[in-house]
């Protein structure tokens, strides 16, 4: 008898670059999978039923069992699904893996994120929090290798490296400098060698299209942060 096939379903919004990196995932792990697209304006009963803390996405369905948060969803496939090995399988090289996507998630996409909801003073530091951290990241990469761990694609570059697309987004719809070139080269050149990896590349969504959703995005946030600033209840 067969065995029964395994149930995958990724619940996502095709702009996500949280979701982006689930993909890529299943992809390099070559797992096959449903794909709901969510919308976050109107979230689909199935999305709130199992993720109702948080209501976000990515969510991986595995035979009706739920996960949440994309880092963790990404280690959960890799140690579910063995072949092509996302983490290191030397125990330091794994802690030093899960310590620069976690560092990189908290220190650098988080204020990259918060930037782009505030105006003013506020984005001001922001943004330079980002810098100094995309910096400390950048240590990180060994000279001359084309991923985060070697020259061999891991969990750091797919739980990381689409930060690159984003932060050019980010920088053209705020009119602000995050990533130097002069100063992040070894950055720049990973950001450049991860996404150009063609099983990752055509997972990735049109960056003009991404662009222009992200300048309707702002604009909604600024228009809602004008109106908070002028309302008569808002307080001292």
């Amino acid at each position: 008898m067969a065995p029964e096939k395994e149930l995958v379903k990724l619940i996502g919004f095709w702009a996500s670059p949280f979701v982006l990196s689930v993909r890529w995932a299943l992809k390099l792990k070559g797992i096959e999978y449903e794909y709901q697209e969510e919308n976050l304006l109107k979230k689909s009963p199935l999305l709130l039923q199992y993720n109702p803390v948080y209501k976000k996405v990515p969510v991986l369905l595995h035979n009706g069992k739920p996960l949440l948060e994309s880092l963790f969803i990404i280690e959960y496939i890799d140690e579910t699904w063995k072949h092509n090995p996302l983490l290191p399988q030397d125990p330091f090289e794994r802690a030093k893996s899960r310590f620069w996507a976690k560092f990189a998630h908290e220190k650098c996409i988080g204020p990259m994120i918060k930037a782009f909801f505030k105006i003013g003073e506020e984005q001001e530091k922001c943004v330079k929090e980002a810098c100094e951290h995309l910096k400390i990241l950048e240590s990180g990469l060994e000279e001359g290798k084309r991923f985060f761990g070697g020259e061999t694609i891991g969990f750091v570059d797919i739980a990381v490296a689409w930060m690159g697309c984003w932060a050019r987004i980010v920088e053209e719809v705020l009119n602000v400098k995050l990533i130097d070139e002069e100063k992040m080269p070894r950055l720049i050149a990973w950001f450049k060698n991860v996404v150009e990896v063609p099983m990752l590349k055509e997972c990735m969504p049109p960056t003009q299209k991404l662009l222009e959703h992200n300048i309707r995005f702002r604009k909604l946030l600024v228009a809602a942060a004008e109106r908070h600033q002028s309302s008569p209840l808002t307080g001292p």
